[in-house]
């Protein structure tokens, strides 16, 4: 169904330099950014960069190194699995009621913080802060947060009750482990309630009141599509992508823009509307220039626990009957790592 005329009638605003790319560069496959910066929105150059190397642990957003110490891909690997089994067991437990969750209020912000209960309700509340998303406003709040964190007295002591990512940071010794697992901890939760909170956010902006007979899974595939929280992917200068396209100099680095191939007009439909029914027949890990969850050849290992997340929160939202604030005709898109509207004003009708 197309979206209602309430959701039609929303402007979505985007940071002057986003609107920019889009403005400037919609539709072609690669061009010049910076004198050494090359942007890539062709998908069939994108499927060769990525697919060129590996990501080295300086491209990789969650699992960079963290105070200086690297981060093995076998330890991301075990964090993802640990934080993937706390998300899990946390959607096995009896799903609350729409009518007993309070969800109204400003998303993302809401839905975060609905998501840290859920999952970390149960951790110690020096753990649970490192979720606060006033943390985002500089990293040095955040190592300020995880450094008096790791000294005061009375570090947890690993217990049932707590999720298995708290129980591995609650087994570090020494100040400098706890400081490193506390970093490890945010490293591995936080994307999880941030990401989801705000494609919830972005889902609820661009299309709803969603028709009754329209999937939560076609809703979030649909909003990543239009605004990819990871909307672009660094790639630092390397020898071989020289080799993928000749425009790319030795010393340049890749900068590939989901935000463009997912409106590229050669690729989509209508590519501007939101239309959740596309994907009924569209398989979201095979159509071309679709990256919301990086490439084939090394996907993000958080995506099988972001769509069951959204979905549920997603259908907590229309089974509670509130609605995007009717006053509400402007949302405004941030340049920031993440891509969403920025406040989403969610009310119960009058």
């Amino acid at each position: 169904m197309p979206p209602s005329s309430t959701a039609r009638a929303r402007a979505t605003v985007f940071a002057p330099r986003l609107a920019a790319l889009l403005d400037d560069h919609l539709g072609q496959d690669v061009f010049r950014l910076e004198p050494d910066t090359i942007g890539v929105a062709g998908h069939e150059v994108a499927d060769r960069i990525l697919a060129a190397r590996r990501a080295t642990e300086s491209e990789r957003p969650t699992f960079k190194p963290l105070h200086g110490r690297s981060i093995t891909r076998t330890e991301a690997s075990v964090v993802t699995r640990t934080i993937g089994n706390d998300v899990r067991e946390a959607l096995a437990r009896p799903r609350p009621l729409p009518e007993a969750v309070d969800l109204a209020g400003p998303w993302p912000l809401t839905g975060h913080l609905f998501l840290r209960d859920l999952i970390l309700g149960q951790d110690p509340y020096r753990l649970r802060m490192l979720m606060s998303r006033n943390l985002e406003l500089t990293p040095k709040l955040t190592w300020s947060v995880i450094a008096v964190g790791a000294a005061l007295p009375g570090w947890p002591r690993p217990d049932a009750r707590l999720t298995d990512l708290a129980n591995r940071a609650a087994r570090a010794r020494g100040y400098q482990e706890r400081r490193y697992a506390m970093g490890l901890y945010r490293r591995a939760a936080a994307p999880v309630c941030f990401t989801v909170s705000t494609l919830v956010a972005n889902a609820l902006w661009l299309g709803s009141p969603f028709d009754d007979g329209t999937s939560n899974r076609n809703i979030i595939l649909e909003s990543l599509r239009l605004l990819p929280p990871s909307w672009n992917i660094l790639r630092n200068a390397s020898p071989e992508y020289p080799a993928v396209d000749g425009r790319i100099g030795e010393r340049d680095d890749v900068l590939l823009l989901p935000l463009l191939s997912h409106r590229d007009p050669a690729l989509w439909d209508d590519p501007d509307a939101f239309r959740p029914e596309r994907w009924d027949r569209l398989d979201p890990d095979t159509t071309p220039g679709y990256l919301p969850f990086g490439h084939s050849s090394e996907r993000c290992w958080g995506r099988h626990m972001v769509m069951p997340l959204a979905e549920l929160l997603l259908d907590l939202v229309r089974g509670s009957g509130l609605v995007v604030d009717p006053g509400q005709r402007v949302g405004r898109v941030p340049l920031l790592g993440l891509l969403g509207v920025e406040e989403v004003r969610l009310t119960r009708p009058r």
